[in-house]
């Protein structure tokens, strides 16, 4: 539990920005599930009360509460009389056993099904806050010298890719993909390739891919995202045979 965090809303006011969200309980909904499948909320933490969130998406408290019912109902929280709402999502306890399970192969596989329909996506849906934060999120990858701060920086950069889609789905799914890449068996992969000259050569295509999604340009965005893949996926198979 992250009691110790002011969770997505309560950032968003303290920092002085009204709430945009319609105030429809199908719309309150939808990003009360984004965010929790996006992780901003996790397992076991209280929602902000009622109060709070319904002033936060302009709702009558009546609306705020259908919808906290509508994601009761797909059991992703449960409402407690007299305590609050709490989050009873979790992560599939299986995904670590996936994780050691996955070749570093495998998962450039899985990135080549999946990350060019996401970089279209990004190019459709990304907002102004987004882009903001790809610019953030390039400037730490590029500012990384050795491959563990690159990695975790690359993690973060794909991440905020999938963020840019505005697809709750999407971003869980790139969450599961950075937690396979976060496994310990990776690192003397992770090693042996990030190399500083393949380190440049990465970073030389995440600002060509970040300009493309900033010029709303998809079909350029989505060869240099396949170009990038097939880029690690050949270095993978250099450094298995090396």
């Amino acid at each position: 539990m992250r009691s110790e965090e002011p969770g997505p809303f309560e950032r968003e006011v303290s920092a002085g920005q009204p709430a945009s969200h319609s105030g429809g309980s199908a719309n309150i909904a939808v990003e009360l599930r984004r965010q929790i499948l996006g992780g901003d909320y996790v397992f076991g933490e209280r929602l902000p009360p009622e109060r709070a969130l319904a002033v936060h998406f302009g709702a009558a408290r009546s609306t705020l509460r259908e919808a906290l019912r509508q994601l009761e109902e797909i059991k992703l929280v449960d409402r407690r009389v007299g305590s609050g709402t709490y989050v009873s999502y979790s992560v599939d306890e299986e995904s670590d056993d996936v994780a050691a399970a996955t070749s570093p192969l495998e998962l450039i596989e899985v990135r080549v099904a999946v990350e060019p329909q996401m970089i279209r996506l990004a190019v459709a849906n990304a907002k102004a806050h987004d882009l903001e934060h790809i610019d953030a999120a390039l400037s730490e990858v590029e500012g990384a010298t050795d491959a563990e701060s690159f990695s975790r920086a690359d993690e973060a950069f794909h991440l905020g890719l999938a963020e840019c889609t505005q697809n709750p789905l999407m971003i869980w799914l790139y969450r599961h993909l950075n937690d396979v890449r976060g496994h310990e068996q990776w690192h003397g992969s992770r090693d042996k390739i990030l190399t500083e000259t393949r380190i440049a050569e990465y970073n030389t295509q995440h600002r060509k891919l970040a300009l493309a999604i900033r010029n709303r340009d998809a079909e350029t965005a989505v060869r240099i995202i396949s170009e990038h893949l097939e880029k690690a996926r050949r270095d993978l198979l250099g450094a298995a045979i090396e």
